[in-house]
Parts: C-alpha cells; sequence; structure tokens
C-alpha cells in the first residue's frame, strides 16, 4: 500500500523590503547613526526646495549602505534598489511639481553617464568595481545630475580622490598592502556628497 500523497508548500518569497532589514540588522545601530546625520546634512543641503525629499531618501539609503559596504564590501540590492527607485520618482515630482524639467533631464543624464562609466570600469577590471558599484553610480549619478554638471564631475572625481587618498596612507602607513581591498561605495558617497555640498556653499 503506497504511503499517503503528501503536499508541502513551497517556501513564501522573501520580500524585498524583508531583505534589507535582514541586510541591515547586523549594523542597525551604526546605520540608524549614519541614517540621522545624513537626513541632517540633506535637510541643510537641499535646503527648502523640492527636491530635498528626494535628497534625504538617497541621504539616509546612501548612509545605510556605506556602512555595510565599509564592514562588508557588499551594496545589497534590498537597499540600493529601493533607495534609488524612491529617489527617481521622488526626482520626478519634484521636477512636475516644481516645474524644472531641465534638472530631471540632467538627472537622468547623470545617472545614464556615470552608470555608463562605471560599467565600462567594471567590464575593464572586473576585479576592481563591482555591479554593486555600478549600480550606486546610477544612484549616485542622478542626485548629482540634478544639482548640475559641475556637482556631476566632482560626483565623478571625488571618490577616487579621497579613494586614492586613503589607500596611499593606509600603504605609507603599512596597514594595508597593495592587495589589500578598499570599499569604493563610501567614497562614491562621500564624493556626492562633498560635491552637492560645495554647490549648496556657492549658492547660499
Amino acid at each position: 500500500m503506497a504511503p499517503p500523497e503528501t503536499h508541502t508548500r513551497p517556501p513564501r518569497p522573501t520580500s524585498l523590503a524583508r531583505r534589507g532589514a535582514l541586510e541591515l540588522a547586523p549594523h542597525r545601530r551604526r546605520a540608524a547613526v549614519a541614517g540621522v546625520v545624513a537626513v541632517a546634512w540633506a535637510a541643510w543641503a537641499g535646503g527648502l526646495a523640492w527636491s530635498t525629499p528626494a535628497l534625504a531618501v538617497a541621504a539616509a539609503g546612501g548612509a545605510a549602505l556605506g556602512v555595510v559596504d565599509a564592514r562588508t564590501h557588499r551594496l545589497p540590492d534590498a537597499v540600493l534598489l529601493p533607495t534609488s527607485a524612491a529617489t527617481a520618482l521622488l526626482l520626478v515630482l519634484a521636477a512636475l511639481v516644481g516645474g524644472d524639467l531641465g534638472a530631471a533631464g540632467r538627472a537622468a543624464a547623470g545617472a545614464a553617464v556615470l552608470g555608463g562609466a562605471y560599467l565600462l570600469l567594471h567590464l575593464a577590471h572586473r576585479s576592481g568595481l563591482g555591479l554593486g558599484d555600478v549600480k550606486l553610480a546610477v544612484l549616485t549619478g542622478g542626485v548629482a545630475g540634478w544639482y548640475g554638471w559641475g556637482v556631476l564631475a566632482g560626483a565623478a572625481a571625488l571618490p577616487f580622490l579621497l579613494g586614492g587618498t586613503v589607500a596611499l596612507v593606509l600603504l605609507a602607513t603599512r596597514r594595508a598592502s597593495r592587495s589589500t581591498a578598499l570599499a569604493f561605495g563610501p567614497y562614491m558617497l562621500a564624493g556626492t556628497a562633498l560635491a552637492v555640498s560645495w554647490a549648496r556653499l556657492a549658492g547660499a
């Protein structure tokens, strides 16, 4: 006599929000502190503008990503993709409400140009920049492009300047070797923040 047939339910897929929470759980305290600081910075840098909510979302998500990347050398999609999508949506709304379609065009161009440049770097040197860095470049390029071509240029150049400087200091102090891998995401985020801050100060 054959045993009774049993049916097992397939595992339920984990939602993106749940995956994001799981990714941040080991780093929640540092990510929370960094997020608060990032939102406060965005409120200052963005000022009273329709685009400030988008900058705050990008800054908060970027702060969490920077913490995770610095500690694990990973930029999890579960955090990066929702942050990018929410930022893009808020920038579109800001352009429509504020009547600044030119800024929206620059943001789209910035995301495409910087993301494309990082993709080429990834393809040329796969052991260097990862796909997470490429996706992050789309976010930082979009945010920087919104604030102007000069800001986009700064967001493109400053990460390499910052990362290179830190690498040289670590090599000089023998705290790292030429084969030591450094997370690049934090420098991308810091470079973009510096470029946006420069625009804020220049326009103050």
